[in-house]
């Protein structure tokens, strides 16, 4: 561990590392000079000086690095070389300047619950953004103003306990961040639209280190593509983002397990309760969020899947209780329900800092389909699927496979050319998550078993598109299928890369461009974005 504030550098010590930080210039843009295998201490040393006291720089042979760098899942892990904490905004932009000019890959992070493939093409810095935690509600209570590093549970206790709400993610053990930066789904939407239609303002780190403020006023291009690509252009270290009333004390919530011969009725009830996918005026925004999952309770069966699934209401049982009439007339096995305030929704619903998907080390081998309407035979293919690949591999007892139905008013109401999120008439959103202990000689069947739920669901579903979720990207899925099959939309993108991000430097996380090499200026990668970028800038924004 080297925390700088114990650093005392001369200043002919200071001097010489600036100079070793700093190669020969790279004049025709093909260079591959990397100081990628420095040891933290040598960077300590060298970049350590020119940052706040508290900044943290961790090697493999620290013993925090572990910590800093283990995965929620690690399938697909990154190559981490060290690991650079800032402790300010400021810190940041000279981190990015340090690692770029000595061409080492820097990959920023806040919860390390990424899943999707292209992460592991990644060999080097990694920035620990979790020090980076400010909470802030503004004077006016109409914003607040939020660390790069912040994670659903905190924001959303700290706004209740002040009388306020804003967007966020489902899983509170998340970052706020990553999930918004993709658009981020969360149960607020059926109001507030995606979390990303909450930004006001976004304060992002570009490539070449510097800093800059992003808005509807201020670098407008950029500010639609951050609400949806995001990770595609830079560092966010800080944001403000809307407020509102937090509005009723407490939520009521309810949870079914039922068995497999209720699941065609499950389904026609939910098709039933968002009119067949046309959400207008019926899929009121009040039932927020209600999701289910094929899962193995082993006190009912350790081999043949229940059907799990939850509701959650802004409001009172009596409210409720006539859009659940339907459900409650299908005999389960058992129920739960209450009232709980709206931070304690995700422990309630199985999505809480204490529930699986908050435990890190178990591979999750994962692929999903954005949906407008549940195929009861395809529901009924992936069930028989589930419980004979569970038959067949009982180390796949804790897979899932999860059904996600929002409240979509909200998202409705806001015109989609607005942001880079695509996906605003998908209403329902799947994925199967293969779940196992690490094991390579699993991984081929785990992800045969994955990719065949994935194309039941979209041959299910024939007058759609694929469409992918960024968030929940395996990696491999087609850049139209995660950022719109509309020529506009990837015309603008890539246009937009080429100016703000010409290096293709961020390209590790289901990339607009692939990443053939990070420090790579190919001119055939951005060609077509720089010929069409300034005639597609202007829409959208």
């Amino acid at each position: 561990m080297a925390r700088f504030y114990r650093f005392a550098v001369s200043s002919a010590l200071l001097l010489q590392s600036l100079a070793c930080a700093s190669p020969e210039p790279c004049l025709n843009g093909l260079c591959q000079f990397t100081r990628n295998k420095l040891a933290s201490r040598t960077v300590a040393s060298e970049l350590g000086p020119q940052l706040s006291a508290n900044c943290n720089i961790y090697g493999p042979d620290d013993t925090e690095f572990g910590s800093c760098t283990a995965r929620y899942d690690p399938f697909f892990t990154p190559k981490i070389q060290m690991v650079v904490q800032p402790a300010s905004e400021e810190d940041v932009p000279k981190i990015v300047q340090y690692a770029t000019a000595n061409n080492i890959p820097f990959l920023a992070m806040a919860r390390r619950h990424g899943m999707t493939s292209t992460l592991s093409e990644f060999d080097g810095m990694q920035i620990d953004m979790s020090l980076l935690d400010k909470i802030e509600i503004q004077p006016d209570g109409k914003s607040v103003v939020l660390g790069g590093g912040v994670f659903a549970k905190n924001i959303m206790e700290k706004l209740w306990n002040a009388g306020y709400v804003t967007s966020s993610g489902s899983t509170s053990c998340v970052g706020l961040l990553g999930p918004a930066l993709g658009g981020g789904r969360g149960r607020l939407e059926g109001f507030y639209g995606v979390v990303s239609d909450s930004f006001l303002k976004l304060n992002v780190v570009l490539a070449n280190g510097t800093a800059i403020t992003v808005s509807e006023t201020e670098h407008p291009d950029l500010f639609w593509a951050m609400k949806g690509a995001g990770h595609n252009f830079g560092v966010v270290t800080s944001l403000e983002m809307k407020i509102y009333p937090r509005g009723v004390d407490t939520w009521y919530y309810k949870t079914y397990i039922w068995t497999q011969d209720k699941l065609e009725a499950v389904f026609q009830a939910s098709n039933d309760f968002h009119n067949d996918g046309n959400h207008g005026g019926h899929h009121l925004q009040e039932m927020a969020f209600n999701m289910g999952s094929y899962t193995i309770i082993p006190d009912i069966s350790e081999t043949e899947g229940v059907i799990f699934w939850s509701f959650v209401y802004r409001g009172s049982k009596e409210e409720a209780q006539p859009y659940l009439d339907a459900f409650d007339a299908i005999e389960a096995v058992s129920s739960e329900e209450g009232n709980v305030p709206y931070p304690e929704i995700p422990g309630v619903s199985g999505t809480g800092m204490n529930s699986a998907l908050c435990d890190y080390g178990l591979n999750h081998v994962h692929y999903p389909a954005g949906l407008k309407v549940w195929n009861v035979t395809t529901q009924r293919q992936i069930y028989d699927l589930y419980n004979e690949k569970i038959r067949q591999y009982p180390e796949f007892q804790r897979t899932t496979v999860n059904m996600e139905d929002y409240s979509h008013e909200g998202v409705d109401a806001i015109d989609p050319d607005t942001s880079a999120y695509p996906w605003r008439d998908r209403g329902l959103l799947s994925f199967i998550a293969v779940t196992y202990d690490p094991n390579p000689s699993l991984d081929a069947a785990a992800i045969a078993w994955a990719q065949e739920t994935r194309d039941l669901w979209n041959a299910g579903a024939p007058d759609l598109l694929p469409s992918t979720y960024v968030n929940y990207a395996h990696g491999d899925e087609s850049v139209e299928s995660m950022y719109g099959y509309e020529p506009w939309r990837l015309e603008k993108l890539r246009g937009l890369k080429a100016q703000y991000d010409p290096d293709n430097l961020f390209s590790y996380y289901n990339p607009i461009i692939p990443n053939q090499n990070p420090r790579s200026t190919a001119e055939e990668n951005f060609s077509k974005g720089r010929s069409i970028g300034a005639r597609s800038r202007g829409r959208g924004q």
